[in-house]
């Protein structure tokens, strides 16, 4: 059974582990200073928020979220899911799923008015699940390093 829930203090080693593991997936290195303000943001819960999913008590998937404005839905805001990620031994089995049905929930909750997410295009065990829970509009990333 999964369990999706906020991150607690005790999920801090886990927690890094997959968000450690989950880096390493896109071939990034990222100082150590990155995943302490990560999970400084995440406890304040105020501008960063996580979700964790646990089986049999394991924390064995992340989710990292945020909320902006958008200039083409004055309205609401929209809900970005940044990063995602299962335990490799937990796949298959739902989390990913849960984790995203929760942070829709949770927008929801907040009258957001789109969750969105990017993944890349060689991600296909990632994409098989989000071709079958949202709808892919086609849309290209580009980004420019500014620092």
């Amino acid at each position: 059974m999964i369990t999706i829930g906020g991150l607690l203090p005790s999920d801090r080693d886990a927690w890094e582990g997959l968000f450690r593991a989950y880096i390493a997936f896109y071939q990034r290195v990222e100082p150590d200073t990155m995943y302490e303000r990560a999970w400084a943001e995440f406890g304040k819960d105020t501008r960063l928020h996580a979700l964790g999913a646990r089986q049999d008590g394991r924390l064995v998937g992340i989710a990292h979220f945020l909320t902006h404005p958008s200039t083409s839905a004055p309205d609401a805001d929209m809900c970005y899911l940044q990063d995602l990620f299962t335990a490799p031994d937990a796949r298959g089995g739902g989390v990913g799923r849960a984790l995203i049905e929760a942070v829709a929930g949770w927008a929801r909750e907040r009258g957001c008015g789109r969750l969105y997410w990017h993944t890349h295009e060689s991600n296909a065990t990632a994409r098989s699940l989000y071709d079958r829970v949202a709808e892919n509009r086609g849309f290209l990333h580009y980004q420019i390093a500014l620092a």
